[in-house]
């Protein structure tokens, strides 16, 4: 019952999103067009318009819904680079762990049982090298925000591990964004944030944790071998 209840309430919520409209508030030109009254608004009451801001922000990252992008901006347009990415990287990394556990509740058995043959891989990858597997997918942002949270959630990785790697791996693609959004009026675009070359050097920086992780492993045995 606990589980349907939890299914139907986000259901509900994601529905509501979607029948008023809301989607339109969480895009670029929603965002400037908002932008006046929002200043305003920080201006009169800038830590209540700071946990409300921290509130939506985990409400659409554990639900995932589109925006998460427009809220990032959003934060450094109006908190600017220091408090904007402190808002942004613990918001994102909540929603993020929430969208998680709600992936390992409700949809982990089901799944396992359905899939489990083909899910035996990601699961046995992630028990050997599950923090580095996480933060190579979190440093590379061309891989959906959303569905690493999901994905996640149907492996062993603990909730623990899950956070801190999180927070750590996505730090760097919230940097470019929040500092992009101290300058929103000069973007025109969502795709001119990150540039191919950007996301080159994401997906080299990405790869590193495994690459040292190999190396790690090939002087062990190397040693081992030479003494043994």
């Amino acid at each position: 019952m606990k589980k349907i209840a939890l299914v139907l309430a986000a259901a509900l919520l994601v529905v509501l999103f979607f029948v008023f409209d809301l989607q339109q508030l969480l895009t670029l030109d929603g965002l400037k067009a908002g932008m006046d009254r929002l200043t305003a608004l920080r201006d009169a009451s800038p830590i209540l318009l700071g946990l409300a801001y921290l509130g939506i922000y985990i409400v659409v990252t554990a639900l995932s819904l589109p925006g998460a992008v427009i809220m990032t901006l959003a934060g450094g347009a109006l908190f600017g680079l220091l408090w904007g990415m402190v808002l942004v990287s613990f918001a994102s990394t909540i929603g993020a762990t929430l969208a998680f556990l709600a992936s390992r509740y409700v949809l982990r058995e089901t799944v396992q049982a359905r899939f489990g043959d083909r899910l035996k891989a990601l699961n046995e990858g992630v028990r050997k090298d599950g923090a580095f597997y996480l933060f190579t997918l979190r440093l590379v942002p061309v891989f959906p925000f959303f569905l690493i949270n999901l994905l996640m959630g149907l492996t062993p990785i603990r909730a623990a591990t899950f956070y801190w790697v999180s927070q750590l791996g996505m730090l760097a693609g919230t940097l470019v964004y929040v500092n992009a959004g101290t300058q929103l009026a000069r973007i025109d675009g969502l795709g001119g944030i990150v540039s191919p070359g950007l996301l080159a050097s994401f997906a080299l920086l990405g790869v590193f944790p495994l690459l040292a992780r190999a190396a790690l492993g090939w002087v062990g045995r190397y040693q081992a071998w030479r003494h043994g």
